[in-house]
């Protein structure tokens, strides 16, 4: 299983790390944001292999010309909305 690796970097000072889960660089972002005011920025360098099959298989935009019909992951139907 491949690890979710997440890059963390400010753009107005050094503030740098990694993390292996994206909540752990959610919390970092917020914090460093929150407590400087820095515009503050992530990148997912990788993801779990199940992660990135729902990410293919629901189509990059999520629009419904995208998604893989096929895939197990797609409910072709899905439930009614309440009114």
């Amino acid at each position: 299983m491949d690890e979710t690796r997440v890059t963390v970097r400010c753009r107005d000072c050094p503030f740098a790390t990694a993390h292996d889960r994206l909540r752990d660089a959610r919390t970092a972002v917020d914090e460093h944001e929150s407590t400087t005011g820095h515009d503050v920025t992530w990148e997912i360098e990788s993801l779990d292999a199940g992660v990135s099959r729902a990410g293919a298989d629901a189509g990059v935009c999520g629009r419904p010309e995208c998604v893989n019909d096929d895939s197990p992951l797609v409910d072709p139907d899905p439930p009614e909305p309440e009114s």
